[in-house]
């Protein structure tokens, strides 16, 4: 297809998409399709839905258990590619437009967003404004500044019997140039007014109306609800509709969304007008006109600062009495945090390699910023608790109550800390400055260092960041990586680790049912290796006395496991998964230690290292940062 068949061939599309008729046809449409006069929430709320949504029940998703105890979340596809680790908040958001399209309260309320930077509130606004511009026509009156609904000509004493035919609820009325052109244009007859199909456009200003902050010098309500327009005052009358120019943002957001941007930095005099547009879905007419019908979404958002100034204030009562508020706090979730990252990279233009654990040291020191300090748990074990991650201790998972966490934490957890634009500058610091086209997370770590000395925050808070990357986030790396690299360097890791599951499994079911075991090679039947099993417990500080106890956890939860039809392999028990890891690593740690160090190998140690790095290289890594990282390893692991 050339550009100018593409061309054509949109144009038809929108053409055929295009309606123009009279009321009398619109009538028809709307009595075989009542859904075309619905209401502003109501239209967002089905585009939410109209894209489905997941329901993760605790029964069913551990994690889900684990981070969100008995609570049901609703992940909604319309979100799902674009925002991550705040599927409460979205919840919340999804049920507001719910109630106010059910015309609950709601929908006589302005949708408030209240964050820290960064956060996301202006993200979710324009992922609604998007979704509204990609929305399908709305039927409106032609030449009309508001794009009004077409039942808006059915006079009042007829209305009762219309909605019994159509179906519908007729609400509002026409605004006062519609009004005049309907009785001196077309001498009231209604029927014959022109209905049009209408889009909404961010770029056209239809349908969709943003406010940013004025100065307060300078405020002019025009900007919200028109003005008159002074070069037809001679014209016509000082009460003629004729010199109305409705083009504030409350006129061109009717039916769709106006948008309020950091709303609190705007006097409160100038914010009046969503008093009655909200309760009683008017806005005042420029001059001395009437009062005109509003149907839309009302959207602000700001930072806490100025809400907590606002609220303050008991003067705002009327206005904080309109507000559904909804905090959008930073997201707690390692494994979100990072989707966050590699979201915003993908469409940068940066093609630089990224080694495997670079976004997720970036997203631990985020998110460890971000937590408030417990005292049941270290910072770390709370980011893993919050990851939804269990925690092991003395070879059993340790029962700690994500609830208690939160709950000591209080609710402001979230509300701080350092924000994602700044995690995303660092990372684009690192791919900037990498001479060898690749970033690490020794980078990055580096990275952020520099970036901390730069940030306007108390000393106390530089220091506590500067130890988070070098004390916390570089010992969990080192954790990471040492397992990393002895997987790579054992041939066959998953194999080794089966086999030493299998025959620990096979050892600790005989030992509980007090039975032998077959040798396969020779038949001969055997006594569970004691000294086999012990050298696997050991690994996770099992005492002996508490061997038995082990033994009888790990056959029940298989038994468990099998008979819900769930596949058994040297991953599904937590504590005798870590157990086979450090067995593996330890039986290795030595020779690795050679290899890693040695500035000249053997030919049998020169295979093997070339044999770690070509898994290395399948795990993600590139020649270059092979070299940095195992020279790093060779430094910091494994010392005498």
């Amino acid at each position: 297809m050339d550009f100018n068949q593409l061309i054509k061939s949109d144009r038809e599309k929108k053409n055929k998409e295009k309606f123009e008729g009279t009321f009398l046809d619109y009538l028809e449409i709307v009595k075989n399709n009542p859904d075309v006069a619905k209401l502003a929430h109501k239209r967002m709320y089905d585009i939410i839905v109209s894209k489905g949504f997941e329901v993760l029940k605790p029964e069913e998703n551990p994690r889900v258990r684990k981070i969100y105890g008995n609570e049901v979340i609703k992940r909604y596809n319309f979100f799902k590619d674009e925002f991550f680790g705040i599927d409460k908040v979205l919840m919340k958001i999804v049920n507001y437009f719910y109630s106010a399209s059910m015309k609950g309260e709601e929908s006589r309320q302005v949708l408030y967003l209240v964050g820290p930077v960064g956060a996301g509130k202006s993200s979710i606004v324009e992922a609604l404004k998007r979704a509204l511009e990609q929305s399908p026509p709305i039927y409106s009156l032609k030449g009309c500044p508001m794009r009004e609904e077409p039942l808006h000509l059915v006079p009042n004493h007829l209305r009762p019997e219309f909605e019994k035919i159509l179906g519908v609820q007729i609400e509002g009325d026409l605004c006062p140039i519609c009004k005049y052109r309907l009785m001196n244009e077309y001498n009231g007859e209604y029927e014959k007014f022109p209905v049009v199909t209408t889009n909404f456009s961010i770029r056209s200003r239809k349908g969709i109306g943003v406010v940013p902050p004025v100065d307060p010098n300078n405020q002019d309500t025009s900007v919200l609800t028109g003005s008159i327009d002074i070069s037809k005052m001679d014209l016509y009358p000082e009460d003629d509709p004729r010199i109305l120019s409705l083009n504030g943002a409350f006129n061109v957001g009717n039916r769709g969304i106006v948008e309020f941007i950091e709303v609190f930095k705007n006097d409160v005099e100038y914010l009046h007008t969503i008093i009655t547009a909200t309760q009683e879905k008017s806005i005042p007419s420029p001059g001395k006109g009437p009062m005109i019908y509003f149907d839309g979404i009302i959207i602000a958002h700001s930072n806490e600062a100025e809400w907590n100034k606002f609220k303050s204030d008991h003067t705002n009562e009327a206005i904080l009495d309109r507000i559904v508020k909804i905090e959008v706090p930073y997201c707690l979730e390692l494994n979100e945090e990072v989707k966050i990252y590699e979201k915003i990279l993908k469409k940068s233009n940066f093609k630089a390699h990224i080694a495997p654990h670079t976004i997720e040291v970036a997203a631990m020191f985020a998110i460890l910023s971000r937590l408030t300090p417990s005292n049941k748990v270290d910072i770390m074990t709370k980011l893993k608790l919050y990851n939804g991650e269990d925690i092991l201790e003395n070879g059993t998972t340790k029962k700690i109550d994500i609830k208690e966490l939160k709950e000591e934490a209080g609710p402001r957890e979230g509300m701080t800390g350092i924000s994602t634009r700044f995690i995303v500058k660092a990372i684009d610091n690192a791919l900037s400055n990498s001479e060898h086209n690749c970033i690490n997370p020794l980078s990055v770590m580096e990275s952020i260092l520099k970036s901390i000395k730069e940030l306007d925050v108390s000393e106390d808070d530089k220091k506590k960041y500067t130890a988070y990357i070098q004390d916390a986030i570089r010992k969990e790396y080192n954790k990471i990586l040492e397992k990393e690299i002895t997987k790579a360097f054992i041939h066959g890791f998953r194999e080794q680790a089966e086999s030493l599951f299998n025959n620990y499994i096979d050892n600790a079911e005989a030992y509980v049912n007090k039975t032998k075991i077959k040798d396969k090679a020779t038949g001969e039947e055997l006594n569970p290796d004691e000294a086999f099993m012990r050298s696997i417990e050991e690994q996770i500080g099992i005492s002996p006395n508490s061997a038995k106890g082990f033994r009888t956890d790990v056959t029940s939860y298989m038994f468990y496991v099998m008979r819900n039809g769930g596949k058994i392999d040297y991953t599904c028990y937590e504590p005798l998964k870590e157990a086979i890891e450090k067995k593996l690593i330890a039986s290795v740690k030595d020779l690795t230690r050679i290899i890693t160090k040695s500035k000249v190998r053997d030919k049998e140690q020169d295979a093997k290292y070339n044999a770690m790095v070509e898994k290395m290289k399948e795990d993600g890594y590139c020649d270059h940062c092979c070299d940095v990282i195992l020279k790093y390893a060779a430094n910091n692991l494994w010392k005498d």
